[in-house]
């Protein structure tokens, strides 16, 4: 089923959401990776706010490259979510509602999915040129020494991506693979 979502990402919105549905974002989202991650939580250790609102966002794992004259942002491909694994428990607690990304994650990410009522959505890797086209701005937020993988906001119009791990726990990755075995 296609749905058009505009973020921020509440419950009510998980809530209308299974695995398998395509989805269009709209709206504001926050660009970050495993260094990026690595600083939050370190943050986060020595009592310190997050750089962005939590709550309700969504935070794509992205490293973008340059930007081409007149356009915000350069290729903007999905990175391998798993290596944010060990970070996305504790911001998931914290009110984090999507991740965007590509590929498996573990056992514990999926049970701070179910536990907040949270989804992961998958972009499709290899077409960073086109989820670009995507991008409306974007701009650094926090951690500009990291060069490609400095916390960035970028504004979204329909950008596309699958939901994969639903509030409930259901994981495409699981049942597609279920389902072609039968055929």
């Amino acid at each position: 089923m296609d749905q058009y979502i505009t973020t921020p990402v509440t419950s009510e919105t998980t809530a209308g959401l299974t695995a398998g549905d395509y989805v269009y974002l709209t709206g504001t989202i926050y660009v970050a990776r495993d260094a990026a991650h690595k600083r939050m939580i370190e943050a986060l250790d020595r009592g310190e706010e997050l750089p962005i609102p939590i709550r309700d966002a969504a935070i794509y794992y992205m490293g973008p490259s340059p930007a081409r004259e007149g356009r915000p942002i350069g290729s903007a491909g999905p990175t391998t979510a798993s290596r944010m694994d060990k970070y996305a428990p504790r911001l998931l607690d914290l009110g984090q509602k999507a991740m965007i990304g590509k590929g498996k994650r573990t056992k514990e990410v999926i049970d701070a999915i179910v536990r907040n009522q949270a989804v992961y959505f998958a972009a499709v890797g290899g077409a960073g040129a086109l989820l670009s086209k995507c991008i409306i701005s974007s701009e650094i937020v926090c951690y500009e020494d990291l060069g490609a993988e400095a916390v960035r906001k970028i504004e979204v119009k329909d950008f596309p991506a699958i939901v994969v791990i639903d509030r409930n726990g259901n994981n495409l990755y699981e049942t597609a693979i279920r389902e072609y075995a039968q055929e």
